[in-house]
């Protein structure tokens, strides 16, 4: 099992607990350079009520405070889900060098599949992404989850 393998299995455990708030099970952390969680996160709009309450914000923010910068230099996030346009806002903000991400989201997904904000030229930082790691089970936990709601 590759590093990358053994981070999404961890965020996918984290990503279950979702379903006790009732919010979607995507869940974000991230590392510093020597691979210990610096920030930790899973959706929780519906728990508060904040429609920016994503993983990766959540994430991002407590990485922010752990380190007392907004720079997160030589880090990694490791989320369960193609990040979305906000998301991907907060990691080119935040300086993250690197994301890796499960599940494509062919519908609002900004780092690959319908966008590609994190390696947009254009823009005065880009980001390595390493996409569809364990893609298959980050998909399979978000169907079993709104199959529940139908």
């Amino acid at each position: 099992m590759t590093q990358y393998e053994e981070w999404m299995r961890e965020a996918i455990a984290d990503a279950r607990l979702a379903f006790d708030t009732g919010d979607v099970p995507v869940a974000a952390f991230v590392l510093d350079a020597a691979g210990n969680r610096i920030g930790t996160g899973r959706n929780e709009r519906e728990l508060h009520k904040d429609p920016t309450a994503h993983a990766e914000v959540l994430a991002i923010r407590e990485a922010a405070q752990a380190l007392g910068d907004w720079h997160l230099l030589d880090t990694t996030l490791v989320v369960t889900l193609e990040p979305c346009i906000m998301c991907a806002g907060a990691i080119l903000n935040s300086r993250i060098p690197r994301v890796v991400f499960g599940a494509w989201d062919e519908k609002a997904g900004a780092v690959g599949s319908v966008y590609d904000l994190l390696r947009d030229r254009r823009l005065n930082h880009r980001v390595e992404v390493v996409a569809g790691i364990e893609a298959e089970a980050c998909a399979d936990l978000l169907l079993d989850f709104f199959s529940s709601k139908r």
